[in-house]
């Protein structure tokens, strides 16, 4: 499957990643040394057998655990959700990741959501270089951000302005304090499994019941700042309901994910997104859409489209950014005209519309907007998922694959569910040794059953039999065992 790296992606690797070709002995050696030490070498072989976390990436993982929490970045990447050590990323190109030991991957996270035209795409790496060239960030308006807005705007139905950000949980944080300042009211209601980022007022938990305020959900967050929020089950009008009841005339937003990504991939039933939208007309609030992964990826033009609700105001990243740091809010022109410094709402970011991000967003939109570009995604993720579940299936093994666009998920389970409740309620353990049978075939998942797939167009019929072989080989093992 892999092709044998050349003699100048061998020789760059070990000076980079500072992982080597050396003896067991020789990496006990560097291990000892500390964090500050170089981990000895030159370059990188390709190893032949089983995928996963080879030596080097070993090697490296325990020099990040003295380094970071957890020897990561952001928690997911532990897989504490699935067990085992994380292999060590140092390519991608196309719809494959390559890892510090010569492994090869059919990447199906695509960084979480924002490589949608694939790795290194030639029009968007060509545009970035370009940018490169004339400066990083300068800390003034720039044509790039001004590009990017306008194609948003043209793009997204009910995104009529909107301001620039560097995350997706700045953009929502931004966009609570502009729901509250805009109608003079303190109250959010959020949906469990629905993820809008690590700010305090998120981090929360639902009460004794739905219809009381939130407890904190993470240390460090005082329960004065979740005491506003309200948490429901996803896809529950009628908790909604009693919510707006109970706290008439108190409610500031509504913040939803229209497609679940952040507890798998879950739906929103008949009804359910229009029913929010009913409900915030009648009691005066705002409905805030979280794009931040549906945004250009589950439709061309976003959920809101999809589905054809209006958001009141709208959250957005990855995709825009290509795979840069970025994020972004937008809505109502009105309510955007309250935002510093047209207005009172104060927020603001040193490296917010950042010229390199805004070039490589650009880039990423016009390619993944080029005639037949989105359908063959669709198709490709739709072949994908359908695949999956079919294998499974005739192997004996109860699965579903929802999917839209270029995002999917896989429940096993007889239906998808349509909640957090109903996904904790199904076979978790089986993709515990899913996950560890694809990796070591080569394939590489969301190290969790609570989270979205994601492909690219770079992902074509090579990929996707690879990624169901694998998938055929874990269910007859599987069926075995009977797992």
């Amino acid at each position: 499957m892999a092709k044998t790296p050349s003699r100048k992606f061998r020789r760059g690797v070990g000076r980079r990643s500072g992982v080597s070709a050396t003896t067991g002995d020789d990496r006990s050696r560097s291990q000892a040394q500390g964090p500050g030490a170089k981990l000895p070498g030159r370059g990188i072989r390709r190893v032949a057998g089983p995928g996963g976390a080879g030596p080097r990436s070993k090697a490296l993982n325990a020099v990040a655990r003295r380094l970071f929490p957890g020897g990561v970045s952001s928690p997911v990447r532990a897989f504490k959700g699935v067990g085992g050590e994380p292999p060590v990323i140092r390519a991608a190109k196309g719809a494959w990741l390559t890892d510090v030991d010569g492994h090869r991957y059919v990447d199906l996270i695509g960084a979480w959501g924002p490589m949608i035209v694939g790795h290194g795409h030639p029009a968007v790496v060509a545009a970035v270089t370009r940018r490169v060239r004339r400066g990083v960030a300068t800390g003034t308006p720039s044509p790039d951000e001004v590009r990017l807005g306008k194609r948003v705007t043209e793009i997204l139905p009910h995104v009529e302005r909107l301001r620039f950000v560097v995350s997706g949980t700045e953009a929502c944080m931004s966009a609570l304090r502009l729901a509250r300042a805009a109608t003079g009211r303190d109250v959010v209601i959020k949906f469990e499994g629905c993820y809008h980022g690590h700010g305090d007022a998120f981090l929360s938990s639902a009460g004794s019941g739905a219809l009381t305020f939130d407890a904190p959900d993470s240390p460090g967050v005082p329960a004065s700042v979740v005491a506003s929020t309200v948490t429901a089950p996803y896809n529950d009008l009628g908790a909604v309901e009693r919510i707006f009841d109970r706290h008439r005339g108190q409610v500031a937003a509504v913040f939803v994910e229209p497609i679940v990504g952040n507890m798998g991939f879950v739906e929103p039933v008949e009804g359910f997104l229009a029913g929010l939208r009913h409900a915030c007309d009648v009691h005066g609030a705002l409905l805030v859409f979280d794009e931040v992964m549906t945004g250009f990826r589950v439709h061309p033009g976003g959920a809101q489209t999809l589905f054809g609700i209006r958001p009141d105001l709208t959250c957005l990243g990855k995709v825009i950014g290509g795979g840069f740091p970025v994020g972004a809010y937008g809505g109502r022109a009105e309510l955007l005209g309250m935002v510093a410094p047209e207005g009172r709402v104060y927020q603001a970011g040193t490296l917010a519309g950042q010229p390199v991000a805004m070039t490589a967003g650009l880039a990423t939109l016009r390619e993944i907007r080029r005639p037949g570009a989105f359908e063959r995604l669709a198709a490709a993720t739709d072949r994908l998922a359908t695949g999956i579940e079919r294998t499974l299936r005739e192997i004996g093994i109860e699965a579903v694959a929802p999917h839209r666009g270029g995002m999917m998920g896989l429940w096993f389970a007889p239906r998808a569910p349509h909640n957090l409740a109903e996904a904790k309620g199904t076979r978790t353990d089986l993709f515990r040794s899913y996950h560890a049978s694809m990796l070591a075939s080569g394939v590489y998942l969301p190290p969790s059953p609570f989270e979205a797939w994601f492909v690219s167009t770079a992902h074509g019929e090579a990929e996707i039999d690879h990624v169901l072989a694998a998938t055929a080989a874990w269910a007859r093992e599987a069926a075995k065992q009977a797992l």
